[in-house]
């Protein structure tokens, strides 16, 4: 069987190897996008003839720094008329808001003016809308508050039915008086989502909505207590929480709007940007993607050492290990939920990265209930003891 795909031949008969399978899938891709970049345009050159175009917006996603240099992303798209809904919301109205978040439409390579005190930049976004901004603040921000306001401004294309486009971002500073860092997945580690079970994981991520997901018990006392820190007469250390996830940035709202509704500490949410394509589908990697996440973390903060979360229903348990022997001295402790209690195999292989990472001089819990993680932190004395108590009561211990 021959096909013609960006004007080469290939022959997808069933004996056909590994190797011109992959280099048939990225072909197909690569004309996929290039269709799909060539119809955007022309939807666009329609619709702006037409005067049918939607009003833009900038979407800025937290960001973080220090009190010389900040780092911030965002996207510039047309408004998808996303409603915020009650826990109680039908099916039908969070499928409509699922639908219109991955229906979005990006603004491609729009010009932005960022600014955060006295600095500013001009940045341009990708052909996907997204845009990243690091800035080198000349006078030092105030350590007083671990977040501070960035302002972002549309420069080009021009507004549409409106005067200015412009959103305020968030950074958060990590500064001296922090301790440690936290890196955490969200699925099946701070929020229940069935990740091992498809279609139970379809009807919590896609059928609901922020308000009908629910943390695990204990989650918002212990990350609060964590981003305290074991405190010297009364002072606060601002102990940064990044979060991490494989979803795509379109989710980006619903996670953000969970972790304030559910009083978990707001931070750094770093999501994925997917393009739908067979090549992007069967190349994707967890794994690498976690490591293109927490690396510049990593990089950025060279004198903080951190403590992981992940869940033992995806690969956290191998990637924090893999962290362990790459960053030799860097990680404090790695927590692992246990998301499948009854699978003995999956135990066994995680017991023998446990050992493995504790050779290395760093800390191991696979954990089941919110409080034996707390209890492991305080005893470490990374948290307050008196912590344990709201943990407790959250956890209706």
């Amino acid at each position: 069987m021959i096909f013609l795909v960006d004007g080469n031949q290939y022959d997808v008969y069933p004996k056909l190897g590994v190797d011109a399978l992959s280099d048939f899938i990225q072909a197909v891709s690569k004309t996929a996008n290039q269709v799909n970049r060539f119809w955007d345009r022309a939807v666009l050159a329609v619709e702006g003839k037409l005067g049918i175009r939607d009003p833009l917006r900038i979407l800025p996603y937290k960001g973080y720094g220090t009190p010389e240099r900040i780092c911030i992303k965002g996207r510039v798209l047309e408004k998808e008329g996303i409603r915020s809904l009650k826990e109680d919301a039908n099916v039908a109205k969070n499928l409509v808001n699922m639908y219109r978040r991955f229906d979005s439409d990006e603004v491609p390579h729009a010009t932005l003016k960022v600014c955060i005190g006295d600095c500013q930049k001009t940045v341009e976004a990708n052909g996907e809308g997204f845009f990243e901004a690091e800035l080198s603040v000349e006078s030092s921000l105030s350590t007083a508050d671990i977040w501070h306001k960035v302002y972002i401004e549309l420069l080009d294309p021009p507004p549409r039915k409106q005067k200015v486009v412009a959103a305020e971002g968030e950074v958060i500073l990590v500064t001296s008086s922090a301790h440690f860092g936290v890196i955490s997945d969200i699925d099946d580690t701070v929020v229940y989502t069935a990740a091992n079970n498809p279609l139970e994981m379809i009807r919590i991520a896609y059928l609901g909505n922020a308000r009908s997901r629910r943390p695990f018990a204990g989650v918002a006392p212990f990350y609060q207590a964590l981003q305290k820190g074991k405190t010297v007469g009364g002072s606060f250390a601002g102990n940064p929480i990044f979060y991490v996830s494989s979803s795509p940035w379109n989710m980006y709202d619903l996670f953000d709007k969970f972790v304030v509704d559910n009083d978990i500490p707001t931070g750094p949410i770093l999501l994925r940007d997917i393009e739908l394509s067979p090549a992007n589908l069967m190349s994707f990697s967890h794994g690498d993607h976690k490591r293109e996440q927490i690396d510049p973390l990593l990089s950025r903060f060279p004198d903080m050492p951190f403590i992981l979360f992940g869940d033992s229903g995806q690969k956290d348990a191998e990637i924090y290990a893999q962290l362990v022997k790459d960053y030799p001295g860097r990680i404090m402790a790695v927590y692992i939920r246990d998301a499948l209690p009854d699978d003995e195999a999956r135990h066994q292989q995680i017991e023998q990265i446990a050992e493995e990472i504790r050779e290395a001089g760093v800390e191991f819990l696979l954990f089941l209930e919110t409080v034996d993680a707390a209890k492991h932190a305080a005893s470490k004395g990374w948290i307050e003891e008196g912590a344990i108590v709201d943990i407790k009561a959250d956890t209706g211990v």
